[in-house]
């Protein structure tokens, strides 16, 4: 089956054409047209009217929307998840877990196997494991009921269910860096979160094949002249891909701008980190068990930790490029392709022949209008 769609302002990593057409076979892009080029004849329009067509936007690291979170291992909500994202102009998402006994989140990665049997919302790649390997002072708004040292045999287990894209864990904790070693042989990204970690632990981490940083500066050794730090070696090592939550309380404005001329586009990937409090009003609810509230749109644990946002993707996009007042064309290189390319999952964030056909349809406001997944339209507004 063909769907062509015109008049659009494509916008992809180094890509910013107006009024151009991109031609859908299959649920995969089989060409862009450019203006002026002959459109076929001969397949179903879909009108963007003008208004920017980008790729569908990739949240590798979100817990829930809407008032669930996805280690309810509830049926009903993680389909209402999936499905909120689409609004967020999300495409894809990386399940991700919480610090949480063994079989909740099993129970939970279980779902997201048995969800992408016959999707209604966003795709689910793969799975994100946020803890339990984390060290009590790092915990953060992580239970510490159930945090444990680095074991790979649960990794497996858990890959096992549904496949595991990253795993974030506190750096310090895996001594002989035996555990990346091992994630690294299974093709899992290892990422350093919730961690004190010595700036030359993270040297010879980096050396080995740590790669990415989750939500860059959040509870996170931080950049002191003398002692450099996860903050300063994310900073330095080009080739490391940092998460940012720009929601306007994880990171200040002249932070997210720092990050930007220092990283650059190409090395950005923004994430929500939401928990189930995001797309709902204020008030009081809950994060791996612990109580938090939202106030003003800041979620809070009672010892007052920041306890994930609240934040939908799009507004991301809408901080960052106020702040930074950088091109569309290289800003999308944070919402999708930087995530998928830095996980080796092929397919995801180009408009561009081979790929997905995954696109969010965005106002001149760059609020999202309508958006498909493998070609079909499954939201608009």
């Amino acid at each position: 089956m063909k769907t062509l769609f015109v008049n659009a302002h494509v916008i992809s990593p180094d890509l910013d054409v107006a009024n151009a057409a991109v031609l859908v076979e299959n649920g995969v892009v089989a060409d862009l047209l450019l203006p002026g080029e002959e459109l076929p004849g001969d397949c179903p329009q879909v009108d963007i009217q003008g208004d920017y067509l980008l790729p569908g936007f990739f949240d590798i690291h979100t817990h829930g929307c809407v008032n669930y979170d996805f280690c309810d291992a509830s049926p009903e909500g993680l389909r209402k998840i999936a499905e909120h994202r689409l609004t967020q102009g999300v495409t894809s998402f990386l399940g991700t877990t919480l610090t949480l006994p063994e079989e909740t989140l099993a129970r939970s990665i279980q779902l997201a196997a048995d969800y992408m049997k016959a999707p209604t919302g966003a795709k689910i790649p793969a799975i994100h494991l946020e803890g339990p390997f984390f060290v009590p002072e790092g915990a953060g708004a992580q239970n510490p009921d159930y945090l444990q040292k680095p074991d790979i045999g649960l990794v497996d287990r858990m890959n096992a269910i549904y496949p595991v894209a990253k795993v974030s864990y506190s750096l310090e904790m895996d001594t002989k860096q035996a555990f990346l070693r091992q994630l690294v042989a299974r093709g899992i990204m290892p990422s350093a979160a919730h961690s004190f970690a010595k700036y030359e632990d993270f040297k010879a981490a980096c050396a080995l094949g740590m790669k990415h940083l989750s939500h860059f500066c959040n509870v996170m050794s931080p950049l002191h002249h003398l002692q450099f730090g996860l903050v300063g070696g994310g900073m330095l090592h080009k080739d490391v891909f940092i998460e940012m939550i720009c929601d306007g309380i994880h990171l200040c404005p002249e932070m997210i701008q720092l990050l930007f001329e220092v990283k650059g586009p190409d090395h950005i990937m923004l994430i929500t980190d939401s928990m189930r409090a995001a797309g709902m009003p204020d008030g009081v609810y809950e994060l791996g068990g612990l109580p938090a509230t939202v106030k003003d749109g800041c979620a809070r644990l009672a010892n007052g930790r920041v306890a994930g946002s609240t934040l939908l993707f799009y507004n991301a996009l809408r901080r960052v490029r106020a702040l930074t007042e950088l091109p569309l064309a290289q800003l999308v290189k944070t919402t999708a392709w930087n995530q998928a390319r830095s996980l080796g999952i092929r397919g995801l964030g180009k408009i561009e022949r081979g790929f997905c056909a995954d696109f969010v349809r965005l106002n001149s406001d760059l609020i999202p209008v309508a958006t498909w997944v493998d070609g079909t339209m499954k939201w608009r507004q």
